[in-house]
């Protein structure tokens, strides 16, 4: 891999029906039904919409061996209409469930943290290295029939560890944390090659982008470190539905993505799985655009770890760099000053001219009109280096093209620790310039914040949210972002801007500024409505900040996932709920439509646990 410079990662292919994938193959996109696996006709139907919708597999949820001998009939129904989309069997707790659906299914995906070991309990396992020995016996006991089934079927699998449901086992050894996830993914992994069973791909996925991308970059230096190179399904779990929801799935896999990784995607959304399908080919087709760009020319600062995620070492200037909160710097060339309530950007941008009726924010002017104003800041381009060393203001702004920077330029920010510097990049590849200036800024020792600003043109605002998430991912996850400017030519208001800008840092897990929802995206597994408790929730409670909430259809995530959140909303049984707190089951099989309310006095009860907006 090219850390400056984008081409896809070359992994092997696999046969997945008519439908390989890997390889220089497109990058697949898929989805997976909400429908009852049992019912053939609206499993069919839900299948041809997310097929129609532009999806290149089909997952269907198979908890148990009626669902997965129904497979066949869903197959039957899809082939008869010519629609030959490759199925995948989604297995959970019991493999002989799995052993059933190979023989219907062009791929299973099976889960390490529950194929064989129990589900899990956060109990503390104590294992000596002959007893760990003996339980990675017992899963080749068990896996190996299943990889015999698929090798006579010509069935792929997938290898899908889930954040959530890493087993105690695991757990108990390596603790919650990537190496630990890499490490489930890599003992079935191992397996397969041992068995010379090489249809696999794998996946490891995450509601925090942050855990995500880190342990996706580590199973494939694991990969690369035993000889493999087998295609990677990207996804993050639970990321929920809307504007966050493509926000945060867009930061997440777009974060990989801009490194050449990942060979089939899924959007989780918590909406109608076909609508999940435009926001994958967005994010794929935005990204893969980049191939044959004109090379960057870029060098790794000394020191940089490409595994570790630690945020680059600035010096503070005035509440921009250090430790403080990355900001959102909104740009005003129009002379609106308009701000919603609950995003206040932490600066305005507003060119050459102040608006007439300024209100109680933060303004940065062009440094040659600057007259020193209350509340004003100035901004230099890289012609105007001798105004920076005339004018005295304890904070400056510098915007900075990657491709114009000189020796005179970094004595400039050398002579200047109070500027902070805007990057600005319009090459095709720009998270390449943009990460070559920051490394460039770390390899002279230079602690001069950095803004990244991001420019588009965009009328729509999924559009809009897509890319600047993706363009956003790498840059917040390699620790290098102090702030971000948003601009954009098209026909979308300011405000939605500043909630997108707040919006990408809230997902990148650098600044929170609103309840944060972890929802599943819904499945066949799922116990209540979906996007009517989502809404009823949302309605009660966003208006709370530092909150996450997760609202689970069942149990295969939900605990583990909500390890991560405050409160936690899952489906126990058909009409019946289960509340928690923390990891802590606090209320069990609450009646469905009692079950919101209670989850709003739980939080009542607790209400030091977040503030108001």
């Amino acid at each position: 891999m090219d850390y400056f410079n984008y081409s896809r990662r070359q992994s092997i292919v696999v046969q997945i029906g008519e439908t390989p994938m890997g390889g220089e193959l497109p990058i697949r996109l898929q989805s997976m039904t909400n429908t009852s696996t049992r019912d053939t006709d609206a499993s069919a139907s839900q299948a041809i919409c997310i097929i129609e919708a532009g999806g290149e597999y089909v997952r269907l949820t198979t908890q148990g061996i009626k669902e997965a001998e129904n497979l066949k009939n869903i197959n039957i129904a899809l082939r008869s209409r010519k629609f030959m989309t490759p199925l995948v069997a989604d297995v959970h707790f019991n493999p002989k469930v799995a052993d059933v659906a190979a023989c219907y299914a062009e791929k299973v995906r099976i889960n390490p943290g529950n194929y064989v070991d129990a589900a899990r309990t956060f109990r503390t396992l104590d294992y000596t290295d002959e007893e760990y020995g003996q339980e990675l016996h017992k899963i080749r006991e068990r896996f190996v029939p299943f990889l015999n089934i698929c090798k006579e079927n010509y069935t792929a699998i997938r290898i899908g560890v889930n954040h959530g449901s890493l087993s105690d086992r695991i757990m108990s050894r390596y603790g919650d944390t990537p190496e630990g996830m890499v490490e489930s993914c890599m003992e079935f992994l191992r397996i397969c090659v041992e068995e010379n069973f090489m249809n696999v791909v794998l996946s490891i996925k995450a509601s925090n982008t942050v855990v995500m991308v880190k342990t996706v970059r580590l199973l494939v230096k694991q990969m690369e470190e035993e000889g493999m190179a087998f295609p990677l399904h990207l996804g993050v779990t639970e990321a929920g539905d809307g504007e966050d929801g493509r926000i945060k799935s867009a930061l997440g896999i777009g974060a990989l993505l801009a490194d050449g990784l990942g060979d089939t995607i899924r959007v989780s959304l918590s909406e109608a799985p076909e609508k999940e399908i435009p926001v994958a080919r967005t994010l794929r087709d935005y990204i893969t655009a980049r191939a044959d760009h004109p090379y960057i020319y870029g060098t790794l600062a000394p020191g940089f770890n490409y595994f570790s995620l630690v945020k680059r070492a600035t010096k503070i200037v005035r509440n921009i760099g250090g430790d403080a909160l990355p900001v959102v710097i909104s740009t005003r060339l129009d002379g609106n000053n308009e701000v919603a309530s609950s995003f206040i950007p932490d600066y305005l941008y507003v060119g050459r001219t102040l608006p007439a009726n300024r209100k109680d924010l933060e303004y940065i002017i062009d440094g040659d009109v600057w007259q020193g104003e209350e509340h004003t800041w100035p901004a230099f381009t890289y012609r105007q280096l001798e105004q920076i060393d005339q004018v005295k203001s304890v904070l400056k702004f510098l915007f900075l093209p990657y491709r114009i920077v000189d020796d005179a330029v970094l004595d400039c920010l050398e002579r200047h620790p109070e500027v902070v510097v805007i990057s600005q990049s319009d090459h095709l590849n720009r998270t390449g310039e943009h990460r070559a200036l920051a490394h460039l800024l770390m390899s002279r020792n230079l602690q001069n914040p950095l803004i990244f600003f991001q420019h588009y043109n965009e009328d729509d605002q999924e559009q809009l949210q897509i890319k600047s998430a993706a363009d956003m991912g790498p840059l917040i996850l390699d620790g290098l972002c102090d702030g971000m400017a948003l601009f954009n030519r098209g026909d979308i208001p300011h405000t939605v801007l500043d909630f997108t800008a707040f919006g990408i840092l809230q997902a990148g897990r650098v600044r929170t500024s609103k309840t944060e929802y972890i929802s599943c995206p819904g499945c066949g597994r799922t116990l209540f409505d979906l996007e009517k408790t989502i809404a009823r929730i949302k309605a009660a409670t966003s208006h709370l900040k530092g909150l996450k909430i997760g609202i689970m259809g069942c149990i295969v995530n939900g605990p583990g996932e909500m390890a991560d959140a405050d409160y936690g909303y899952v489906g126990a049984g058909r009409g019946k709920v289960s509340l928690y707190r923390r990891k802590e089951c606090v209320e069990k099989n609450i009646p469905e439509e009692e079950a919101v309310e209670k989850l709003l006095q739980l939080i009542r009860e607790n209400e030091d646990d977040f503030q108001e907006i």
